[in-house]
């Protein structure tokens, strides 16, 4: 198994932009000294508490500041971004980081980003616009000569060179025919995890409640059987969960519930699912009231928290209900103000993974 991480990348509120940003740069480059494998930004825009529109910038920053590390937007959201543009700006990233890119894609961040683009996401144009949208780019990257596209969303086209070459489609990825693509995943039989399967990207679950984990395998394998594709690789399958360790188990428990990570679940994020009416992906219960689903109880039910021993122990059963996957991602956190405490944590959680039993 390897270790990565996957960043929001979520910020308290009264922390600066400025000072956000450089944290999260900070935080690749201590990722990248301490063995992760990877790590994914996500892209959101009308969300405060998660204040990235343009996760490309800190990855450009980030590749000239690290050696090893893979780094990838998760995601860019497809349907805010011209197809042919985005096409080119990945084409870039790639030749920035020589081949240290991958590329998650999504369809949405929240219902607000899809109206400030004037987007119907109540019709699905969202999802419609995603699928026109990597079908354009994919048509770029593979390209050989002039091409046009007429979609319902978008219409792109590659044009004839000019004879004198001074004006011709030039940029191709760094990675032949283009980097790895990877889409999330959260809900039971998740219908985007089957999409991975179905096209050979990189399937990423974000596991809360680790019950149904084995079902987002279960659907990576069906879209792939669907489309007539080999059987997709296990160790390409990402697991995301927030994982706080310390030297014991109640002071894993108290700098979790009472930090960082806490307070986000706590100021933003539960309320953001309330909202939404789905609390219900936390829950081990899909009867339980939403009023139990409290900080302490997903601390209980859907981190790992505690000790080495502890964290060590419940890996190892997520793999063993999983049935096996090979990369783990740790959910990042803002920690400016308990640094020591986290990346003793992030430290720690390196260790264990790289003596975990096969």
């Amino acid at each position: 198994m390897k270790l990565g991480a996957f960043m929001m990348p979520a910020h308290p509120q009264h922390r600066s932009l400025h000072d956000g940003h450089y944290h999260d740069l900070d935080t690749l480059e201590f990722f990248d000294r301490t063995g992760f494998a990877e790590a994914w930004i996500g892209e959101h825009y009308m969300m405060p508490a998660e204040p990235c529109p343009s996760p490309d910038l800190l990855l450009a920053q980030a590749f000239l500041r690290t050696k090893r590390i893979r780094l990838a937007p998760g995601a860019f959201m497809l349907p805010f971004h011209h197809p042919a543009e985005l096409a080119h700006r990945i084409c870039m990233l790639d030749h920035i980081s020589q081949g240290r890119l991958m590329v998650g894609i999504g369809a949405s961040g929240t219902n607000l980003d899809l109206e400030m683009f004037d987007i119907d996401y109540q019709s699905g144009a969202h999802r419609e616009m995603t699928a026109e949208s990597i079908a354009i780019m994919t048509r770029f990257w593979e390209s050989d000569g002039p091409f046009e596209y007429r979609g319902k969303y978008w219409t792109a086209r590659r044009p004839a060179d000019l004879p004198d070459k001074r004006s011709t489609y030039h940029l191709k990825p760094f990675q032949a025919p283009y980097p790895p693509i990877g889409v999330t995943g959260l809900s039971a039989s998740s219908p985007t995890l089957r999409l991975a399967g179905a096209n050979g990207w990189i399937p990423i679950s974000f596991c809360f409640t680790p019950q149904y984990l084995h079902t987002h395998w279960d659907v990576v394998e069906a879209g792939a059987r669907a489309a007539g594709r080999p059987a997709p690789d296990r160790s390409e399958w990402r697991v995301s969960r927030p994982i706080l360790v310390a030297d014991t188990d109640r002071e894993a428990w108290h700098r979790a519930v009472d930090g960082e990570m806490g307070r986000y679940f706590r100021d933003d994020y539960l309320p953001m699912l309330a909202g939404n009416n789905a609390l219900g992906l936390l829950k081990e219960d899909p009867g339980m009231p939403d009023s139990d689903v409290t900080v302490e109880y997903v601390a209980r039910h859907c981190w790992i928290v505690g000790s080495p021993d502890t964290v060590r122990e419940r890996i190892e059963a997520m793999q063993a209900l999983s049935g096996g996957f090979g990369v783990l991602h740790v959910m990042g956190f803002d920690h400016l103000d308990e640094m020591s405490a986290i990346r003793d944590s992030h430290a720690a959680l390196a260790e264990i993974v790289a003596n975990l039993r096969d």
